[in-house]
């Protein structure tokens, strides 16, 4: 099989809907095609920086459908999050092996929005861990975390997919992965859905006109798909095979129109 030309990552943010990434990951290697930049924001943070750490993605898959989510969330008393958000840092030290950025096999950026300043921060170097819990701190659901004196949350809420991010680390061919994207959102059945489907409604208009920005794009179909359900993430993830999987050849034709074969 011919190997074909490199590509820069970026993929987005979406709650629990975003372990599609995980499926357009796996699709892309089955393709032999070389992931040699990431960007991610918030979930797209963490799948991003499992894989730029070195697990294998058929293994990433398994922690994802195995894996009791709902044992690593901490809930708090209400001050700045429901969410203490300790236990997941945890789990985010065990899934990143504590690497630095320098320490990636591939090069790394996570995002994160800095809550007071309403500025957009890009971690690319320092622990990883400690930008990826930044970056999946959905502001009233999680704890904002605090990296050298500055209050940041969840990168989606000023770059919901971080496609300058993953250009800026050198890609000169940046697929978008958007799991965000949706027709109808899922019935409301509880708080944590009120906070995180306002963020994804106001996510949704801030990107409509940054995805231009992209050479490709990948948007798996995950309507009614709750992103704070720790259910279906198996679901999620065949999803993003499936999409990843269709646009496949309009991906090689367009790396090949560049040159890149």
């Amino acid at each position: 099989m011919q190997k074909h030309s490199s590509v820069g990552l970026a993929l987005g943010s979406g709650g629990t809907r975003g372990f599609a990434h995980i499926g357009v990951l796996q699709v892309l290697q089955e393709a032999r095609i070389d992931v040699t930049a990431v960007a991610g924001s918030s979930i797209g943070g963490l799948i991003g920086a499992v894989y730029a750490t070195g697990a294998p993605v058929d293994r990433m898959e398994q922690l994802a459908v195995n894996l009791p989510l709902s044992r690593w969330v901490d809930v708090t008393v209400p001050r700045l999050g429901l969410i203490a958000g300790e236990r997941f840092h945890r789990l985010i030290k065990l899934l990143t092996k504590e690497a630095d950025f320098s320490d990636a096999r591939v090069p790394l950026a996570i995002v994160a929005t800095d809550l007071e300043l309403g500025e957009r921060v890009v971690f690319t170097s320092g622990p990883i861990h400690e930008a990826v819990r930044a970056s999946i701190a959905i502001p009233g659901i999680f704890v904002p975390h605090r990296i050298d004196g500055r209050m940041l949350v969840d990168g989606g809420v000023i770059d919901r997919v971080p496609i300058q991010a993953v250009r800026d680390l050198g890609a000169d061919f940046v697929v978008a992965v958007d799991v965000g994207l949706f027709e109808r959102l899922p019935p409301v059945k509880h708080i944590w859905d009120v906070i995180v489907q306002s963020i994804d409604i106001m996510e949704r208009e801030v990107f409509r006109y940054r995805i231009l920005d992209a050479d490709f794009v990948v948007r798996p179909q995950l309507d009614l798909m709750s992103s704070t359900a720790f259910s279906g993430v198996d679901k999620a993830i065949e999803a993003g095979r499936l999409a990843m999987r269709e646009a496949l050849p309009r991906l090689l034709e367009a790396l090949e129109q560049r040159g890149g074969t």
